[in-house]
């Protein structure tokens, strides 16, 4: 976590933010934001997400307690939880949704047909059903896509710039969500051309974790990768996957700064803080009058790469002058 930046965020989200024109409403009326996050509610790196944007809000206007009402829920990777959460956000008669993932957004459209939502953090909208195209979602829905599936072979290119003498590598994904699946296959398919050993480990269960994880790691010339982008279970469990990496000294590349910050080497994905205040940007103009289904479903306009020398200290390795030139961040 960069705790800088962090700090700096949610203290703005007081009162410090400077105001763009306040957003055009009748006087008196207070829009109404249902917002449901896949991490706790004190995860840090959920309250970051979730501070970029309410700043993004601000910024065009939307000021709580205003002109503006944001419901919270937060469903801590709990899959069980989201039905319940949508149905109480639902309940509420929301003006719009915010949406974290792509299981969210399917219970939101089972839930409505109606009320707009605006995505984050979703793989293949349109293969899951939650947009007729990207160009013209169509439907109730649109928002931003978190990651490209064949992103993933990326990581293990990265793994072996990182540590080439890696000739296994354990590739924690959650096997009960089609991204975790198809993110696998796409490292799958690389594999061959770097020499390497695939291991699937599943991140359903902690305790399943832990074996496969330690099981694994008895033999050298080891590394991981998580898949990205990672699943609402994968991304609660991520203090543990990245601490049993350090304890046994597993080279670990990851598709989100989530990981990375969390202690895993690399990550090489999005810059989800600008996605947050991009999906702002969306929820402002449908307040404002314009369809879901005629915003187009955005892809990252970046991808970043971020080198934590810090842990790489801590576990003896040295990253290779040539990632540390192409990074956009080190944590030192």
């Amino acid at each position: 976590m960069r705790r800088r930046e962090f700090i700096g965020l949610l203290g703005g989200t007081a009162a410090t933010w400077p105001l763009a024109v306040r957003a055009q409403q009748r006087p008196g009326q207070i829009r109404r934001i249902g917002v449901l996050m896949t991490t706790a509610a004190d995860d840090a790196q959920g309250q970051l997400w979730y501070a970029a944007f309410a700043q993004g809000l601000q910024q065009l206007g939307w000021e709580v307690g205003a002109n503006v009402r944001i419901d919270t829920r937060w469903g801590a990777g709990d899959t069980g939880r989201y039905h319940k959460y949508v149905e109480e956000l639902i309940g509420l008669e929301p003006d719009i949704v915010l949406a974290t993932a792509n299981s969210i957004v399917a219970e939101f459209q089972k839930a409505s047909h109606t009320v707009p939502i605006v995505f984050v953090a979703t793989i293949d909208p349109v293969g899951s059903g939650l947009v007729i195209s990207l160009a013209r979602p169509g439907r109730n829905a649109t928002g931003f896509i978190a990651f490209e599936f064949s992103l993933n072979a990326k990581l293990l290119e990265l793994l072996k710039e990182l540590a080439p003498n890696v000739e296994r590598v354990g590739v924690v994904y959650d096997p009960f969500v089609p991204a975790g699946s198809a993110g696998f296959a796409a490292i799958q398919t690389a594999a061959s051309s770097f020499n390497v050993e695939l291991s699937p480990i599943s991140t359903h269960d902690a305790d399943e974790i832990e074996h496969d994880i330690t099981e694994f790691a008895r033999i050298p010339n080891s590394g991981l990768i998580m898949v990205g982008p990672p699943s609402s279970i994968s991304l609660n469990k991520r203090d543990l996957i990245v601490k049993l990496a350090i304890q046994h000294h597993l080279p670990s590349v990851c598709a989100t700064l989530t990981f990375v910050s969390a202690g895993a080497l690399i990550s090489y994905g999005s810059d989800r803080l600008a996605d947050y205040r991009r999906a702002a940007g969306y929820v402002d103009r449908i307040l404002r009058g314009e369809r879901p289904a005629d915003l187009p479903v955005q892809a990252p306009t970046k991808y970043q790469l971020i080198v934590n020398v810090k842990t790489a200290k801590a576990m003896g390795l040295t990253i290779p002058p040539t990632l540390l030139a192409r990074a956009d961040e080190v944590i030192e």
